[in-house]
Formats: structure tokens, C-alpha cells, sequence
């Protein structure tokens, strides 16, 4: 997927990255951390960005990190058929 560098929407990694979080009703601040202007009008070009429903189902199945040990044995002895795939 190209657009998860950046590529087919025409802002960086890092845009996309803050537009994602900023969808996120969780979310209720987000710090940027830019060296230059440059970064910094790159940063607030995030809060422009609108990411559609399926952006951000792509954004979150990638993101989703892997059960933790009990969590995966709890779904492993409950036979919901996901193995660990690297369980701590």
C-alpha cells in the first residue's frame, strides 16, 4: 500500500502518521517534534489531512501489536484460533 508512505495521498510518513492519531477519538493531545520549519508546516499539514474509513482500517490492522502472553493463552485455550506469532 502505497499510501501508508505517504505516496498517494502527497504528505510524508509523518503526516499521515499525526493525521491517524489525530482521527482518534482516544486521543486527546499529540506532540510533534519538528527540528526546523520545514518539519513543523509538514506536522501541521496533519491537521488538514483526512484520512477516510478505510485509511484508517488499514492504519489500525497494521498497528494492532500481538497479544501478550496471558491474552494469547486465554484465546489459545478458548480455541479462537490465533497462535502467537511471537509470544513473550
Amino acid at each position: 500500500m502505497s499510501w501508508c508512505n505517504g505516496e498517494a495521498k502527497g504528505e510524508s510518513v509523518a503526516c499521515v502518521a499525526l493525521a491517524w492519531l489525530l482521527a482518534k477519538p482516544h486521543v486527546s493531545s499529540i506532540i510533534i517534534g519538528a527540528k526546523n520549519e520545514e518539519q513543523l508546516s509538514d506536522n501541521l499539514a496533519a491537521s488538514d489531512l483526512v484520512l477516510d474509513s478505510a485509511d484508517l482500517a488499514a492504519l489500525d490492522e497494521m498497528s494492532v501489536l500481538p497479544s501478550e502472553y496471558l491474552g494469547w493463552m486465554i484465546e489459545r485455550l478458548l480455541g479462537l484460533g490465533r497462535a502467537p506469532k511471537n509470544a513473550r
